[in-house]
């Protein structure tokens, strides 16, 4: 009788102990950081939102650039951020898993809180330079809070890390290209996309609201944002190379073989979030 019993005991506190070490795995999808992924993967969608063959297609993607490029997009879905702010989760989970290589910190995650209904970029040291805060943050309402909003999570998430590359391409090749001082050019060229672009639109709206009550407005979209930072940072090809609207090198098939893992990179304070 005395075995029974303890063999009873022995019993409950197996049960107790695995059921306290299930609970303690899934506490970080409350508002802790998750593991790092074993396998290695750059989509990490922990909320099943996105399909078996979406996330293939996007991980396909992000290594192929990987590969290419060395740089790590991320992009990482959790339930909900709990007690902290998403910019400062975002940081520190890019931090934990060391996206990006560590002599470069070229990496770039891309969170989502699917329950809080929040998303943001954070942007590694080393890409801080060719995906600033604001262009971050056209990237996120222009591209990924309005699919959201409609519920394509994959298209939100296929153009914005299609924009990233296209904003990142030529980085490294930038260390090696110098400045000759001769602006002029660039400036003419300034010039003449600002009246082109802005200022002929505006006047047009302006028209348009008076003939017929209504009208745009004016706004600018995500490509006039990234082609006026462009210039600003020295011409029409710029320091970071030639932004273009058609396919990159990165729209048609992937190959290669899977990701074999984080470099160890680090993130300072660059990116941008938005809501849904």
């Amino acid at each position: 009788m005395k075995f029974l019993l303890v063999d009873k005991m022995y019993n409950k506190s197996i049960i107790l102990f695995l059921s306290v070490f299930l609970l303690t795995g899934v506490v970080w999808a409350q508002g802790d950081f998750p593991p790092v992924p074993n396998p290695p993967k750059l989509v990490n969608d922990f909320t099943n939102t996105l399909s078996a063959s979406e996330k293939d297609r996007l991980e396909r993607k992000l290594v192929a650039y990987n590969d290419s490029t060395s740089s790590q997009v991320t992009i990482v879905m959790i339930r909900s951020l709990g007690p902290y702010e998403i910019s400062d989760y975002a940081f520190q989970l890019g931090d934990r898993w060391g996206i990006g290589q560590k002599d470069r910190d070229n990496g770039v995650l891309i969170l989502a809180a699917m329950e809080d209904r929040r998303v943001f970029i954070a942007t590694g040291y080393g890409m801080e330079g060719v995906i600033p805060d604001i262009l971050a943050k056209r990237i996120v309402d222009q591209l990924i809070v309005p699919n959201f909003k409609m519920g394509n999570y994959y298209t939100g998430l296929d153009k914005s890390t299609d924009m990233i590359f296209k904003l990142a391409s030529g980085e490294y090749k930038a260390k090696q290209v110098t400045n000759t001082g001769d602006h002029g050019g660039a400036l003419v060229f300034f010039l003449l996309f600002i009246f082109l672009f802005i200022i002929l639109p505006l006047i047009k709206n302006k028209k348009d609201n008076n003939n017929h009550m209504g009208g745009r407005g004016g706004s600018i979209d995500i490509w006039t944002t990234i082609m006026l930072a462009n210039m600003l940072k020295g011409g029409s090809k710029g320091k970071y190379g030639d932004f273009r609207t058609g396919k990159g090198s990165f729209g048609g098939g992937f190959g290669g073989g899977g990701f074999g893992g984080f470099g160890g990179g680090s993130f300072g304070g660059g990116g941008a979030g938005g809501s849904w």
